[in-house]
């Protein structure tokens, strides 16, 4: 397995694979990988000829009062994970490398931030989309892969690739999780015994409002109160936000033909959680 740490070495490696006629498939992480990482790696395993995965912590995308500095960190053991999952390169450049000078062109995202994690975290996207664009440049990728997890997430890169014109492919792998449904996160190392039997009850909740929807209850309130009270009663977190919204715009729905996102944020002691399901209304004509 190759890793690299300057720009310009990855730079070269992503030339030479292309002149090639290689396909590149990215996987772009935060480190500290769990099984939801190494499904994004498989997927980009199946379908391209060279697998890059980077490692980067981008500190643009953490606000002042965030976790920055405790968000957890493993170079030793990703790069076993990644190796053991026969990723091609690992890409490991440092803030220095990444930034080396303040920039003088500023990225904002102006659609599809002002509800969900974008509403309680202003900034986070122009980072998430600063560093997405250094990395989209250096690599090249013919593929980039991201969790439906992070579903707003998904929705803004798929605006930065569609806005500028990125000559790839946008793949989003559906969330993996625990054997009782939690959704996989490397915040998950932050709840405590209790928390992590309480956090089940967030995929039920949701589980719970996608039944209503599909089962045709068109009132959002009611679906959200009974999302939110199933979490406020089962679990010691705060719910930060429960939304139903079209996807991948992000938008008030219509409640008609479309596919829309049930997502929710919860705050326990020392980890945030989020998660989501994404469905189509029309499912529940089919059923």
């Amino acid at each position: 397995m190759e890793i690299y740490r300057s720009i310009d070495e990855m730079k070269k490696r992503s030339n030479e694979l292309r002149a090639e006629a290689k396909s590149i498939g990215l996987v772009p992480t935060m480190g500290f990988f769990h099984d939801g990482h190494l499904k994004l790696m498989k997927e980009a395993m199946d379908k391209d000829n060279f697998v890059v995965v980077s490692i980067f912590v981008n500190p643009l995308q953490f606000g002042p009062n965030e976790d920055f500095d405790e968000y957890p960190r493993n170079e030793e053991r990703d790069l076993k994970l990644a190796e053991k999952m026969g990723v091609h390169a690992v890409f490991i450049p440092t803030t220095q490398e990444m930034y080396p000078v303040e920039p003088s062109i500023a990225m904002k995202v102006t659609k599809r931030t002002n509800v969900l994690c974008g509403s309680k975290r202003p900034g986070h996207f122009d980072g998430v989309v600063t560093v997405l664009t250094k990395l989209f440049n250096i690599i090249q990728p013919t593929r980039a892969y991201f969790g439906e997890k992070d579903a707003q997430q998904l929705a803004v890169v798929d605006s930065l690739v569609n806005d500028f014109n990125f000559p790839l492919q946008l793949i989003g792998v559906p969330t993996a999780r625990e054997h009782n449904g939690l959704a996989k996160s490397s915040r998950n190392v932050f709840l405590s015994d209790t928390e992590k039997k309480e956090a089940v009850w967030i995929f039920k909740a949701l589980h719970a409002g996608k039944q209503l929807a599909l089962g045709g209850e068109n009132n959002t309130d009611t679906i959200i109160d009974e999302v939110t009270k199933m979490v406020v009663t089962h679990t010691s977190g705060v719910v930060e936000y429960v939304e139903l919204l079209s996807y991948p715009e992000l938008q008030k729905i219509r409640w008609m033909d479309e596919t829309v996102i049930l997502a929710m944020a919860v705050q326990f002691k020392r980890a945030r959680l989020i998660d989501n399901l994404i469905f189509n209304l029309d499912e529940y004509n089919h059923t």
